[in-house]
């Protein structure tokens, strides 16, 4: 199941912006960047205003052709990625940035869904992106 629309980080810009100034957190078959909603910088006229508005998070998937040279094996992993986010949206802080980066080792060892979620769940607590830091 796809990410809404609403929750996609799509931009070369933002990708970058995520990469440079977010913190990093590694797994076995994932890698985590996230950008806390203070560090994001918004051209505003009235800055009460944007610290009142909750921005909703904004998540993008990134797999290299290093993982396999297979599209085919990238968009199934895409998917499954997609799919966990999809389960845990309800549970993380509005305002961040995330970049899930996936590596070989997930190609490697035929991953499923469910070991995305585990681990995805494991690393966003690690960033504090959870609603409860559990």
């Amino acid at each position: 199941m796809a990410l809404p629309k609403a929750n996609r980080l799509k931009s070369r810009k933002d990708f970058q912006a995520v990469f440079r100034e977010g913190t990093c957190r590694h797994g076995s078959y994932i890698t985590l960047r996230a950008l806390r909603p203070s560090s994001i910088k918004k051209p505003s006229d009235n800055v009460e205003s944007t610290n009142s508005v909750l921005l909703p998070i904004k998540i993008g998937i990134s797999i290299s052709t290093k993982v396999s040279k297979r599209a085919v094996v990238r968009n199934r992993l895409k998917r499954q990625v997609s799919a966990a986010l999809h389960q845990l949206l309800p549970l993380l802080s509005p305002g961040w940035r995330l970049v899930v980066v996936v590596k070989p080792a997930a190609a490697e060892s035929k991953c499923v869904t469910q070991q995305f979620l585990q681990e995805l769940e494991q690393l966003l607590a690690q960033a504090e992106v959870l609603n409860g830091h559990s």
